[in-house]
C-alpha cells in the first residue's frame, strides 16, 4: 500500500485519496458529504496529515465537547 503522508503524495493524489475515501460528494444527500470534504482540505493543501485530522475529529466526537452535557444521571435526588 502506498504511503498517504503529505511528503509522499502530490496535491492531485491527495485530492483523489479524499475523493475515493468519501465517495460521490455532489450526490443528492443532505449536504453532509460536502462538509467532510471541507474537513480534509488541510490535508489536500499539504498543511496537516490525514491522521491528525481524523484524530481531532474523533476527540471532539468522543468527548462530547460540542454536544449537551449532563449534570447527573437523573435517578439521584
Amino acid at each position: 500500500m502506498k504511503s498517504l503522508l503529505i511528503k509522499d503524495t502530490t496535491r492531485e493524489e491527495r485530492e483523489k485519496i479524499v475523493a475515493d475515501s468519501i465517495g460521490y460528494i455532489d450526490g443528492s444527500c443532505d449536504g453532509c458529504m460536502a462538509g467532510l470534504a471541507d474537513m480534509y482540505q488541510d490535508y489536500i493543501e499539504g498543511r496537516r496529515e490525514i491522521k491528525d485530522i481524523n484524530m481531532e475529529f474523533r476527540a471532539h466526537y468522543e468527548s462530547g465537547d460540542d454536544g449537551p452535557t449532563r449534570n447527573s444521571c437523573g435517578y439521584k435526588n
